[in-house]
């Protein structure tokens, strides 16, 4: 009985000292309605997931290309797969690693920067698992009459804008995370020119392409509109 009980408790502390994570779910994508089926169109790197890294980690002072925190530019294709990158399987990936640990001082992006979204994790995840394929030139879905804020508008702040605009570490204080932010942002008269890379703005995203001319379009609408929260 008591060797029972010894092997019991080692069996129970070993599966204690392993950390496993629960993979996330791969989720859909690009959702396209054809004749009443609807297809996911997949994973599109440029589209997709350069986005979320030139947001949340492409930062000065971090993994931009300038400061390459701890050897890691996050920057564009070849810069995020060229260190200690397993395409193919994510749980091998440090950076996958990274995002999803569960201890705040250990995390990526560091505190008290918001961590990445599940949605935005699973995404990496399956782009990876998928074989991290350098994809671009992809279509973007948009409806330049979207200009709804809820559906329309912050899709496009979250996706571009929120990594870098929110926390105390926000640039000039200027902060896209909520509408509120975003409206108060809106005063300065220079978000929009800034998303246009018109002449005498700093180009935005800072470091990233910039932002489909539907999408623009969609912007401008919704602030001759009222720039309302709808």
């Amino acid at each position: 009985m008591l060797r029972i009980f010894t092997h019991t408790l080692l069996l129970l502390m070993l599966m204690a000292a392993c950390k496993h994570k629960a993979p996330l779910p791969a989720p859909a994508v690009n959702i396209i309605d054809n004749g009443g089926v609807d297809i996911d169109t997949g994973i599109c790197f440029t589209r997709d997931i350069l986005p979320i890294f030139i947001s949340n980690c492409a930062k000065a002072g971090c993994h931009d290309a300038i400061t390459a925190r701890d050897g890691f530019r996050f920057t564009d294709y070849n810069s995020i797969v060229a260190k200690e990158f397993v395409a193919g399987n994510a749980d091998e990936t440090e950076l996958y690693e990274k995002i999803t640990e569960d201890r705040n001082d250990k995390r990526m992006p560091p505190m008290p920067d918001s961590p990445l979204t599940e949605a935005q994790k699973s995404l990496i995840r399956r782009w990876i698992n998928e074989g991290a394929k350098n994809t671009s030139g992809c279509s973007t879905p948009c409806d330049s009459n979207n200009y709804n804020y809820a559906s329309g508008i912050k899709p496009i702040f979250d996706t571009y804008c929120k990594g870098c605009h929110s926390g105390a570490n926000a640039p000039k204080g200027i902060l896209l995370d909520t509408y509120l932010n975003t409206k108060s942002a809106l005063n300065s008269g220079r978000l929009l020119g800034a998303m246009k890379h018109d002449a005498g703005f700093t180009p935005m995203p800072f470091g990233g392409s910039r932002l489909s001319d539907c999408e623009i379009k969609q912007v401008e609408k919704w602030i001759e509109a009222g720039a309302q929260d709808n």
